[in-house]
């Protein structure tokens, strides 16, 4: 047990140390504001405030631990070592330069998208606007890197001090936007599909079309026996997000209802875990996601479990408010659409802190890095997928995390000629886990 010495124990100060201490590197932590208690205590311990009590071990603090609410505050981020970091402290006894905790809580509650700034078309917070991006650290799980240079430090002072450690584990997701590309859509919208490949002269489609509307061949959406027999040949944790929303201009899939939709879902789920997308609409709008939830569960007779935001529109903080009214146990949204990399700057799951109401949430966010966008077909593309795919899993490697990949069933079908992402998908799932 690692006791720390606090002035005062609020809120984000037990979140924070919780996350790094136990959830990242397995150590059991108590806090205290009794200088007595502090004295008495012959284990390891630290203290963490403006100045030191002694010849403890001391890190420094920054005052954002401290406050309540939202500051405008001004970052100054630095190269150190091998990594970057901000919330620089002074006073020379400080075991760190700079306060690993204050930084680390920043990233984890997104605090940087509770302030003011430009949204995307879609309403959300582009990854062009984070720190992480303008400081060029995006690509590292910084908040993992920091806490085993904190460990680090631990060692050196209480070489006997014991770590629970974690594994390194991979989570592929796939996300279903459309399970079907013309079985199940209905005579109006296959009719006027038809119509309209005929009008583009896309005469191969128009054939496919009518090859697996009279049951020639297989819906090419439908990629969900190849995913099925990667999980049978290695078991994974794998996760399969469904969307269930009414038709729209965002959504596409067919209708929840429909026999065929439901039973490709339940023999899904006889083989992974399935969960839902939730729609664009439904992210914001608790009536709506209630609606969907009861959809997803009605057909799995179990309760919803995981989730994920359409387009990864995570509206903070009302997107996991709701979530959590509803009682969604985990959430993987957290990254971006467009650039690859780690949007909390970690590789381990965490609690979600809701920082207007300064609580520790019961929700879970799992944080990808990788989500597959191919809009190209040639080996180059398929070579620095593979290789950017590589450089992420030795980072999260390194720091015994969770490598989590999003793909979408759409790109693994040979309608969108893009053939490469069936092998690198493949590739993730046979890569040997940590022993």
């Amino acid at each position: 047990m690692l006791l720390i010495h606090v002035q005062k124990i609020t809120p984000r100060v037990s979140y924070t140390f919780k996350q790094i201490c136990k959830r990242i590197l397995g150590l059991n932590v108590d806090l205290t504001s009794k200088i007595e208690t502090f004295i008495a205590h012959e284990g390891p311990k630290l203290s963490y405030g403006k100045q030191p009590l002694g010849k403890e071990l001391y890190f420094q603090s920054a005052d954002l631990l401290f406050e309540h609410g939202l500051n405008d505050l001004d970052i100054q981020v630095f190269d150190w070592e091998e990594t970057k970091c901000f919330f620089e402290v002074k006073h020379k006894d400080s075991a760190l330069p700079f306060d690993i905790f204050a930084a680390t809580f920043y990233l984890l509650t997104r605090y940087e998208e509770y302030l003011p700034h430009v949204k995307d078309a879609m309403g959300r917070f582009p990854a062009t606007e984070s720190i992480a991006y303008t400081h060029d650290f995006l690509h590292d799980p910084v908040v993992d890197i920091w806490s085993y240079k904190f460990k680090e430090v631990l060692l050196e002072k209480y070489p006997d001090i014991m770590f629970q450690e974690k594994k390194f584990t991979i989570i592929p997701v796939i996300s279903v936007h459309q399970t079907f590309v013309y079985k199940n859509k209905g005579i109006l919208r296959s009719v006027g599909g038809g119509l309209r490949d005929l009008w583009r002269l896309r005469l191969d489609k128009l054939g496919d079309r009518i090859k697996v509307l009279i049951g020639l061949k297989k819906d090419p959406y439908n990629t969900f026996d190849f995913i099925i027999k990667l999980q049978k040949n290695k078991r994974r944790k794998a996760k399969v997000l469904f969307g269930l929303g009414d038709y729209s201009n965002y959504e596409k899939n067919v209708g929840y209802n429909r026999p065929q939709h439901q039973t490709v879902i339940k023999h899904i789920a006889d083989y992974m875990d399935v969960g839902l997308k939730a729609s664009y609409e439904a992210v914001c709008d608790l009536l709506v996601l209630k609606k969907e939830k009861l959809r997803i569960e009605t057909i799995l007779n179990r309760r919803l479990r995981y989730t994920m935001c359409s387009f990864f529109k995570i509206k903070l903080p009302e997107a996991y408010r709701n979530f959590i009214e509803l009682e969604v146990g985990e959430d993987y949204s957290m990254g971006y659409s467009k650039y690859s990399g780690f949007r909390a700057g970690t590789c381990s799951p965490f609690m979600f802190y809701d920082l207007d109401y300064e609580v520790q949430t019961p929700l879970i966010v799992n944080s990808f890095c990788y989500v597959n966008l191919g809009t190209k077909n040639d080996v180059s593309d398929s070579l620095s997928a593979k290789k950017e795919i590589i450089d992420y899993i030795e980072k999260v490697k390194k720091v015994n995390g969770v490598f989590i990949p999003i793909f979408s069933n759409v790109s693994l079908s040979d309608l969108e000629q893009q053939p490469f992402w069936k092998s690198i998908l493949e590739f993730i799932w046979n890569i040997e886990d940590e022993k």
